[in-house]
Parts: C-alpha cells; sequence; structure tokens
C-alpha cells in the first residue's frame, strides 16, 4: 500500500483522474473498476475534461460498478446506474454496452451476483480498480463483519450507511433502500491495481484504522493492506490522523514514478 497526501481535495481527485487516464492511454482496452459518490464526482469532471481537451478515448474501454441498490431500476434516479449515466458515461465516448453494474431489479438476485462475477472474469479481471471509503470503513457495500473472501453477493445496510445515503434521496433515510448489491472484498482484491480515494476531516479516523490499523472485518478497507498494488490518495484534511504523514511525503517526493506528476 502507498499513501499519496495531495494539499486538497480537488488535488487529490486531480491525481486520481490522472492516473486512471495514463493507464487508459496504455491500454485502450482497460477494465476499470468504478464507484459511486460526491468524493468521485470530482474524478468524473476530470475524466471527461480530459475526453473534451485532450481526446482521452473511452471507446473501448469497459467497466464494472462495485454496487447498486436493490429494488432500483436503472432509470430510477436514485440508482448508480443513472448516477453513472450523469456524471461519466454521458460525458466520453464510451460504449454503453460495455459499462456493466449490478442489476438490483433483477428477479433472482443470487443469480445476478453469480452472473456479474463471471462477466469480469471474462473479460479478463478488473484492470485498476477505484474505490472510496465509507464513513465505518467499508468498501463497496462490504459492511462491517464481511468477509476479507466474499464475492458479489446481496447485502443488508447498516443503519449508518443508511443515514450517510439519506441526504441522496428525497425522501431522506426512509426513502433509502434497505439492501444492495455489491462486489466482495475478495472481488476488490483481485483487481490488478487499486486506487482509493479520500477526502475530508470527516474521513481521517477511519482512514487511519483502514490504513494503519489492523486489518479487520469490523473496517474492511483495512483489507487493502493485503493487496500488492494499492494507491490511496487523501487530502490533508483526511491524512490529519495518519502517524506515518512524513514518510509517506517523502516517498512521494524522492519515487521515481511520481516525478513526471510532481513536474506538473
Amino acid at each position: 500500500m502507498e499513501v499519496i497526501i495531495q494539499p486538497t481535495a480537488e488535488k487529490a481527485a486531480e491525481l486520481v483522474a490522472r492516473l486512471i487516464a495514463k493507464r487508459l492511454l496504455e491500454k485502450p482496452t482497460l477494465v476499470l473498476g468504478l464507484a459511486t459518490g460526491r468524493t468521485m464526482e470530482q474524478v468524473y469532471g476530470y475524466l471527461a475534461g480530459m475526453h473534451q481537451r485532450e481526446r482521452l478515448d473511452f471507446s473501448l474501454c469497459r467497466t464494472f460498478n462495485l454496487d447498486e441498490y436493490v429494488g432500483l431500476a436503472p432509470e430510477d434516479s436514485h440508482s448508480y446506474r443513472y448516477y453513472m449515466n450523469q456524471h461519466l458515461f454521458s460525458r466520453v465516448n464510451i460504449d454503453r454496452r460495455n459499462t456493466h453494474l449490478p442489476n438490483g431489479a433483477a428477479r433472482d438476485l443470487a443469480a445476478e451476483c453469480r452472473h456479474y462475477e463471471e462477466m469480469i472474469h471474462d473479460c479478463g479481471g478488473i484492470d485498476v480498480q477505484l474505490l472510496g471509503i465509507g464513513a465505518d470503513g467499508h468498501i463497496g457495500f462490504n459492511e462491517p463483519l464481511s468477509a476479507l473472501r466474499s464475492r458479489t453477493r446481496e447485502k443488508a445496510l447498516t443503519p449508518a450507511t443508511i443515514r450517510q445515503n439519506a441526504a441522496l434521496f428525497r425522501g431522506g433515510a426512509k426513502a433509502v433502500p434497505r439492501r444492495a448489491l455489491t462486489m466482495g472484498i475478495g472481488t476488490i482484491l483481485d483487481a490488478s491495481h487499486i486506487l482509493t480515494l479520500v477526502t475530508g476531516a470527516e474521513k481521517a479516523a477511519i482512514l487511519a484504522k483502514a490504513v494503519e490499523g489492523p486489518i479487520t472485518s469490523m473496517v474492511t478497507a483495512s483489507a487493502l493492506q493485503l493487496h500488492p498494488d494499492c494507491k490511496v490518495i487523501v487530502d490533508e484534511a483526511a491524512a490529519k490522523r495518519l502517524r506515518g504523514r512524513a514518510y509517506y511525503r517523502w516517498i512521494f517526493q524522492n519515487e521515481p514514478e511520481w516525478q513526471e506528476f510532481l513536474q506538473r
């Protein structure tokens, strides 16, 4: 795991977008794992801008989202399919047939989860997985006590997650679905590369647990410590509880792979 501290949330999101763009330029058929939420909106804004200004090409890219609410149709304005269409897919030249999310409206949810795993496998696996971290340390909708080898499945959402997402629903917490389909932790860890974006002072304590604490199913993001190529990009506010801040900054300033980004 490598922790990269940026001065602001905007700079952190920009760096994540530039890392994705670099991978896409190297491999036009990139299989990209995507996340939703307010933290990701700036990343998608930067990627859309690169497409418009620099002709960053998404035409051969394939995507798999982490999760989707159970019971919401794709056209529902609260669904993650709707979110992705609005924030990224409609703004770049991606083939919508190559964009995948779990179908939360499927009649057989267990079969849908198996099918999702099969589609990822048939694409050769995910090359780059984008992640955020929830307030309780979850990744995807892998709530506390999720098995660290879990695969795509249906999960009940905790009251904390429901409250966290309530602001995005017109009816508040009562309108938030109680269940979701999510990639499992094992599915996420199968990705070749992982980029995790965490910003804001409210995430400082849980980020420190995920990055520097013990690996535990109570903080599912801590499983990222097991991944051989996971970069965690954070802003100063989120980094304030990290004990290794000085070391992380030194690495970023001195590792050869980061020189092209420092020169911009």
